[in-house]
């Protein structure tokens, strides 16, 4: 897997969105549409988007509904957004709807691979070419894929654990991981990060758990029986904040929340919460306004006839063929640069510091 240069990928977007010649408006909705008016000569031209669920991460709903919406409407591009709610069955009537409602490119965030390939091979049937957002779809055959590079983020999750461990002035010691769901192919990567930089580091796997549909409840009870099994952890690498906020619930209970190093990525208001607290030590930010934008870029590209700008590719391990990807960048967010996330206008400081240490560590920080 390769990885470009986020300025480029910013300004492949911003090149390909003035490609697109059809006007739209919509409001954010729990399906938001956009219908382009008969006079355009792009009329027939009108995106599909699916979105997974709004429970696996706040992201969907508050923050890629929004771009996306942004960068369509900005480009006057017809569109549809609906979010199949973690139901498999709702996801492939949403599919089979876009596909008669005659959208000409379709862009997924699948559930899981079978579902997401089913969907791509109707669409493929019918002539609407696929894109494949945040999350790729094993053996579905989309034109692109528009992610972060997924080993990179897990990676920074694991060396931010090490960091905090280190910085605390533990240099060995066993780390249970926490992963998420096991049908999600970012999972897969993600842990392919995280684990090589934890054991880089000089630390041990312990237990070594994966969270079905990445449901937080679900969480609290697999990380309660890891701990319950061998509390004698140094710290636990969480796929996301989510997933880490459950950690963080157990580690509570047991008077040890802050004092064993927990990860998460996502950089959601919650996430950011917890590391102002120090009960989490990293998230990870990935700049999901850019991720939008250029996901809306590919989709205008393919239905213009231009090729999409990528800037690598990443291998379809179902398949074995190389899929053209844009791949961008994530950060590592620790309590000190807590402040950049704000700075990017992805959130605010009145939504993350919320409670007294929050608060307090906002204000030490200068962030207001």
């Amino acid at each position: 897997m390769r990885t470009g240069n986020l300025t480029m990928v910013a300004a492949a977007a911003v090149g390909a969105l003035a490609l697109a010649a059809c006007g739209s408006s919509s409001t954010p909705a729990a399906s938001s549409s956009s219908p382009a008016p008969a006079s355009s000569s792009a009329a027939a031209n009108k995106v599909g988007v699916i979105l997974p669920d709004s429970a696996s991460s706040a992201r969907w709903e508050t923050a890629d509904r929004k771009y996306l919406t942004d960068a369509f409407t900005a480009a006057n591009v017809a569109f549809d957004i609906q979010n199949a709610g973690g139901d498999k069955a709702k996801f492939a009537t949403i599919c089979d709807s876009m596909i008669a409602s005659g959208v000409t490119v379709l862009m997924i965030v699948n559930l899981d691979s079978d579902t997401g390939a089913a969907c791509e091979t109707k669409a493929t049937a019918q002539g609407i070419k696929s894109i494949d957002y945040d999350r790729l779809t094993l053996g579905g055959g989309a034109s692109a894929y528009v992610s972060f590079d997924n080993v990179a983020v897990g990676k920074t999750m694991g060396d931010g654990l090490v960091k905090c461990l280190n910085d605390a002035g533990v240099m060995s010691g066993t780390v249970d991981l926490l992963n998420g769901s096991p049908t999600d192919n970012n999972a897969t990567l993600f842990k392919q990060g995280y684990q090589k930089s934890i054991t880089d580091g000089g630390f041990t796997i312990g237990q070594d758990q994966s969270v079905p549909d990445w449901d937080n409840t679900k969480a609290l009870t697999i990380f309660e029986q890891m701990f319950a099994k061998d509390p004698k952890i140094v710290g636990v690498n969480a796929a996301n904040d989510g997933l880490g906020s459950s950690v963080i619930a157990v580690l509570a209970k047991n008077g040890l929340a802050g004092k064993i190093p927990v990860t998460g990525q996502d950089a959601t208001d919650v996430g950011l919460t917890n590391v102002l607290e120090g009960t989490q030590c990293v998230t990870v930010y990935k700049a999901i306004k850019k991720e939008a934008e250029a996901a809306a870029a590919a989709a205008i590209a393919i239905a213009s006839g231009q090729p999409v700008a990528t800037n690598g590719t990443v291998k379809d391990s179902k398949t074995g063929m190389d899929v053209p990807s844009v791949l961008l960048v994530p950060q590592g967010i620790f309590k000190a640069n807590v402040g950049d996330v704000i700075a990017d206008g992805f959130t605010t400081a009145a939504k993350i510091c919320t409670t007294d240490l929050a608060k307090k560590a906002c204000t030490e920080l200068g962030i207001s």
